[in-house]
């Protein structure tokens, strides 16, 4: 029997709504709306387990801070609810299972420890460059104060290099006699002067013995190596026996080697015959230049 009209219709409008279903998604569009769901309860679980966990020191801090803005004062009142505010409930115990130990917040004090080290440049820092400079001059002025007392201060001279301080004493005819190894008193003054600020001082105390570039005999000294090696070990008995142990003390002759004029010079006669005596850095070799020009610019 052929269907009617009104039966054609009821079964073109179920075809279309079928049609429009698995067009959206039909019944799978239920698992958006609950993966949504799942989501939403993760972020809840999340959330709870969170606020349920608390530091102590972090929320200590949070209620002196709430307590300080929001007016809590000696009276034990506040705007919060008329009483106690933050600090009400102090009774131990309470409200006590759900938080968490933690450690009392603190504020270190700002010291001078507190800042950071200089660099490290090689096993030294600047810092101690110029210490070791500060020290060098204390000794200069200390010396060179005394001998202008004395009348004396043109007889030595001071410079720092990489080595450390070098005090120049000119080894003429007052200091040691010609072709001698023997201090004459005006050497021995000079040296009386110098003794006491390198005996205060840890340093290590170099002496170094020189012969001018003049080609005469040496005799009874079979070269210069042997006189101003004489002369260095002289220097070196007289700061011995004032003070100085002889630990720090070291003795070298260097003949005419490493003059400080060249030959063709009229000073190099007179100052080119000398002894040094070098208070030797303490510093590692590595901070020789930086001794030097921090010396330079002072």
């Amino acid at each position: 029997m052929p269907p009617n009209g009104a039966h054609k219709r009821a079964v073109n409008r179920r075809r279309k709504h079928v049609a429009h279903d698995e067009h959206d998604g039909g019944a799978e569009r239920w698992l958006v709306t609950y993966a949504d769901m799942l989501t939403l309860l993760l972020v809840l679980f999340i959330v709870l387990y969170s606020i349920s966990v608390l530091n102590t020191s972090k929320f200590i801090s949070l209620k002196t801070s709430l307590a300080a803005a929001f007016g809590t004062s000696g009276n034990g009142h506040s705007i919060l609810s008329g009483g106690d505010g933050l600090l009400e409930n102090e009774n131990p115990g309470v409200g006590q299972q759900l938080v968490m130990q933690g450690k009392p917040v603190t504020q270190k004090s700002v010291t001078a420890n507190t800042f950071p080290k200089p660099p490290d440049r090689n096993g030294y820092t600047m810092q101690d460059v110029a210490h070791e400079v500060s020290d060098y001059r204390k000794i200069e002025k200390a010396i060179s104060g005394a001998l202008n007392a004395k009348g004396m201060g043109s007889s030595v001279r001071f410079r720092i290099t990489s080595r450390g301080l070098i005090i120049t004493v000119v080894t003429n005819q007052l200091v040691f006699p010609g072709n001698s190894a023997d201090l004459l008193t005006r050497g021995q003054e000079i040296l009386r002067v110098i003794a006491p600020p390198l005996g205060n001082d840890p340093r290590s105390v170099e002496v170094d013995g020189f012969t001018n570039q003049a080609k005469v005999s040496t005799y009874p000294y079979p070269s210069g190596w042997e006189l101003s090696a004489a002369r260095a070990a002289a220097v070196v008995r007289y700061l011995a026996a004032h003070g100085i142990k002889q630990s720090r003390l070291t003795a070298v002759g260097y003949s005419d080697q490493h003059p400080l004029y060249p030959a063709g010079d009229p000073r190099a006669y007179t100052l080119n015959r000398r002894v040094e005596i070098v208070v030797l850095s303490s510093l590692p070799a590595a901070a020789g230049d930086d001794l030097a020009t921090s010396a330079a610019q002072k």
